[in-house]
């Protein structure tokens, strides 16, 4: 089963910051980004912490969400909770294992995409072609471990605020 990362990153490594009420955020608005994350995930099991969750306020559709948190009472509909990386892996291959090309998806947050990246086969990254404001940082990876798959540009547009590539990295065999 091939483990990926999936993150949209600003050129600073920011991924996301808290909002007013404290709910953790994207600092951008990058419609194309959120229906390549869509097209990408629909289907499999995607993995993510508690905060990542409360950011999305419901499990998404057409996926199996996990869930990963230190609470052991934490319970809510839609989700399958888990309390370490390696159950979360668990779970996935189970859900992954009728799919052809199984692959698991990590969505975040920042702890999550840290713990897991040591594992990844592949990386998603949306590189956000601006710096943000923000208090949650995709982890840093030697590139050097990596090759480019495949890169796609997207100008800056009356939609997006920033240009930005869809890329595929690949951990070197």
């Amino acid at each position: 089963m091939t483990i990926s990362l999936i993150a949209a990153m600003a050129q600073n490594r920011i991924i996301g910051r808290d909002r007013a009420d404290g709910r953790p955020d994207l600092p951008w608005h990058l419609p194309d980004d959120f229906a390549y994350f869509k097209q990408r995930t629909s289907g499999h099991a995607i993995i993510m912490g508690r905060k990542s969750l409360d950011a999305l306020g419901k499990p998404l559709p057409k996926r199996t969400n996990i869930v990963i948190t230190r609470n052991p009472d934490f319970q809510t509909n839609g989700v399958l909770v888990v309390h370490s990386l390696d159950a979360a892996i668990d779970a996935a291959e189970q859900v992954e294992a009728t799919h052809e090309q199984p692959e698991l998806f990590v969505i975040g947050g920042a702890e999550i995409y840290a713990l897991a990246l040591p594992m990844a086969d592949r990386i998603y990254l949306t590189e956000v072609q601006r710096t943000y404001e923000g208090n949650a940082s995709f982890p840093e990876f030697d590139k050097k471990d990596w090759h480019e798959v495949s890169r796609q540009h997207h100008p800056a547009d009356e939609r997006h605020e920033a240009a930005f590539d869809f890329v595929v990295y690949e951990r070197h065999p």
